[in-house]
């Protein structure tokens, strides 16, 4: 029987192979996997990125879903689009902190809303303005200070609900934005073979020296829910840990991260110090940008425990994926098998993309 998407990744781990090479190395197969991406929501950034500004461009949406976005703050938080009706010119580049949005092109102007204000020499133009003059809206989701958004997104529920049920009892809200811990990177190698190796505490002991000296790889968890993954590092004794509350289905665990991945590629590491966010974004079938940001809860836990060293750790895994990269691209490669007790995330991911 020919392979379908539907059953290409046996529901079966002890019985499943992994992906065919193809999805990681076929540019056609790439274009079709990303286009996907517009039916989703993405995170967009946490409100306390607008604490000293009106207006921040977020530069990640025009390559993730191939729409430039920016997102404004007039006593509502907007995600709105980045590309000026008049011309179609980019208008904001970075922050800005007035209370209108102004294209440098010809100096047409919005409110903050999205609506058009003035546009210069346009007096004689005939149904001018209409609602195709204001800047597109886009939809909006926040949850405790994470704002996310998308061009036509599906239901996030299921992600929302697991992570309020584990993490809700943290002040998310009220975490500091922290621009010194913005990291991006290009790592030449598909945006899934990056997200495959997040999904695994696998290699922990062979690539990451330092983090496997604080966690405890035999205590190392993995949970699955619809649409991603939580994996839960638990601390060697005398490392930094949660103070996690009686309410919480972990009290009682020395929990030193947990790090949640959605689909296609957001990870929300959070560690006594904070929040880490990293962004999956596929440039190409063999070039990925990630993008580091930081949101500081305890300033005192910062450089501590799992998430002291993340440059460090960050570099270590690139190294891996480049190889691996360079491998499934042989000819002699095609697809593996998965460890039932250390991969069932990678499965789990699988089986999304190729459902």
């Amino acid at each position: 029987m020919a392979l379908t998407l539907s059953n290409l990744i046996d529901s079966d781990i002890t019985k499943a192979r992994t992906l065919p090479s193809s999805y990681y190395v076929d540019s056609h197969r790439f274009a079709e996997l990303k286009l996907g991406f517009r039916k989703l929501w993405h995170f967009a950034a946490h409100k306390s990125q607008l604490a000293n500004c009106s207006t921040i461009e977020l530069g990640h949406m025009g390559n993730l879903i191939d729409e430039p976005m920016i997102m404004t703050m007039d006593g509502e938080i907007r995600c709105l689009s980045n590309v000026c009706t008049h011309r179609g010119m980019l208008i904001v580049g970075g922050t800005c902190s007035k209370n209108a949005i102004q294209c440098p092109y010809h100096g047409r102007t919005f409110d903050l809303d999205g609506a058009l204000r003035s546009m210069p020499e346009f007096d004689e133009v005939v149904d001018f303005p209409s609602e195709l003059d204001d800047l597109r809206n886009f939809p909006t989701l926040s949850w405790k200070g994470l704002i996310f958004t998308g061009v036509e997104p599906s239901n996030l529920k299921s992600c929302l609900d697991e992570m309020e049920k584990r993490v809700g009892w943290m002040p998310i809200e009220t975490f500091e934005y922290d621009p010194t811990r913005n990291r991006s990177y290009e790592v030449k190698a598909n945006w899934a073979l990056y997200v495959d190796n997040y999904l695994e505490g696998f290699h922990i002991p062979f690539v990451h020296n330092d983090l496997n000296r604080a966690l405890d790889y035999d205590n190392y968890q993995t949970e699955l829910f619809e649409g991603g993954v939580l994996q839960i590092g638990i601390a060697r004794e005398g490392e930094s840990t949660f103070d996690i509350p009686e309410n919480s289905p972990d009290f009682g665990l020395s929990v030193a991260a947990y790090y949640y991945w959605i689909f296609p590629g957001l990870m929300l590491n959070f560690y006594p110090w904070g929040l880490s966010v990293n962004l999956v974004v596929p440039l190409s079938v063999d070039q990925t940008r990630i993008i580091y940001h930081g949101f500081v809860w305890d300033k005192r836990m910062l450089g501590k425990g799992a998430g002291g060293d993340l440059d460090k750790v960050e570099s270590e895994d690139q190294e891996i994926v480049e190889a691996t990269q360079r491998g499934v691209s042989s000819q002699t490669y095609d697809r593996g098998r998965y460890s039932p007790t250390k991969e069932a995330g990678v499965h789990h991911f699988h089986q999304i993309l190729t459902s």
